[in-house]
């Protein structure tokens, strides 16, 4: 299920929104590479608590897209890439961008609202956590017929939890909340029902 296996054209034509989010964040971080520049990207797009308090709210979105590091950002868009194909295949364009982006936001609101005024957060790892909470609500509703999906996705989710724990430098309130909240938009968008209504709209 997460073996890719398209070329880079199939796996643009076939995914487009995760794509898209990976060039994005690609492109954030090569612009962060130009002298100057990149230091008034991070500075003006970084997610600190002192400076949303003051009124600065974009900075609950923009460090969904910003990386602390080539290896920062490397390990989060792997996950995107490996994860999220699978992801927007079954939920489709929209749902798959709304678990995303709203995972990522929540987990940057409560990393605001729970963390000392002096926090600073960058990093797609909130977002990427929306869809290992999605893949969780998905295991629940195919515990039953889809065995496989369980065994493959369980242990990646609790290993990322324990792991998030034991590394320094993680911004555990942003991966918890962004699971548990793609976790819940997941429980809305894969009740059989919903799934069952798409597939009639499709074949209209």
């Amino acid at each position: 299920m997460f073996n890719r296996r398209e070329n880079f054209s199939q796996y643009i034509k076939y995914y487009p929104v995760v794509s898209l989010i990976i060039a994005l964040n690609i492109l954030v971080y090569a612009v962060g590479l130009i002298p100057i520049v990149g230091d008034n990207v991070f500075n003006l797009g970084a997610g600190a608590n002192f400076l949303i308090a003051d009124g600065e709210y974009w900075r609950l979105v923009t460090p969904i897209f910003l990386h602390a590091g080539f290896l920062h950002l490397l390990f989060n868009m792997f996950w995107l890439y490996l994860f999220g194909p699978e992801l927007e295949k079954i939920a489709g364009k929209m749902r798959f961008f709304t678990i995303y982006f709203f995972a990522g936001l929540l987990g940057n609101v409560a990393t605001y609202l729970m963390q000392p005024p002096n926090y600073i957060s960058v990093g797609a790892s909130g977002a990427i956590f929306g869809i290992f909470g999605a893949f969780a609500a998905l295991v629940y509703y195919t515990r039953n017929t889809m065995p496989q999906l369980k065994q493959t996705i369980m242990p990646i989710i609790i290993v990322s939890i324990i792991m998030t724990f034991l590394q320094s430098n993680v911004n555990a309130t942003a991966h918890l909340v962004g699971l548990l909240t793609g976790f819940v938009i997941g429980l809305i968008d894969f009740h059989p029902r919903r799934i069952l209504n798409w597939r009639i709209k499709k074949k209209k």
